[in-house]
């Protein structure tokens, strides 16, 4: 799935995946074009996997996707989850850094060479506390 875009992503499973009550979308607009955005589903009962956090090229290093992600964790809390996970590849050093620093724990060794681990995956435990926030 490497550099399709995000709708193709999404496409990829029923509209029901990303409405209430089993998943949501979050949208950033600025002046009335989406900037950033992330959406997540259910797994089960108790963990969602955010899904395609992506923001445009001209707009990132403004903390967009962080605010995304904080909105997708928030909601999730608001409707009882306990568990975040996630993925992303070797070519999204950005991401890697963006989950590190809001409190992902890595389920790879980050200390290997990032095309040797190839699927980069993230768990947070939704119950330990704090916003992801800085």
């Amino acid at each position: 799935m490497f550099g399709q875009p995000a709708s193709a992503e999404i496409a990829r499973y029923p509209a029901e995946a990303f409405t209430a009550p089993s998943g949501t979308f979050a949208l950033l607009v600025r002046d009335g074009a989406a900037i950033s955005g992330g959406a997540f589903m259910t797994i089960d009962e108790s963990t969602v996997e955010v899904k395609r956090m992506w923001t445009r090229a001209e707009h990132r290093g403004q903390g967009l996707a962080r605010l995304v992600l904080a909105e997708l964790e928030a909601e999730a809390r608001r409707r009882g989850f306990r568990t975040v996970v996630l993925s992303t590849g070797p070519r999204q050093p950005e991401a890697v850094r963006l989950y590190l620093a809001t409190g992902y724990t890595p389920l790879f060794d980050p200390a290997l060479d990032a095309e040797i681990i190839v699927i980069h995956r993230f768990t947070k435990d939704l119950t330990a506390g704090g916003e992801t926030t800085e």
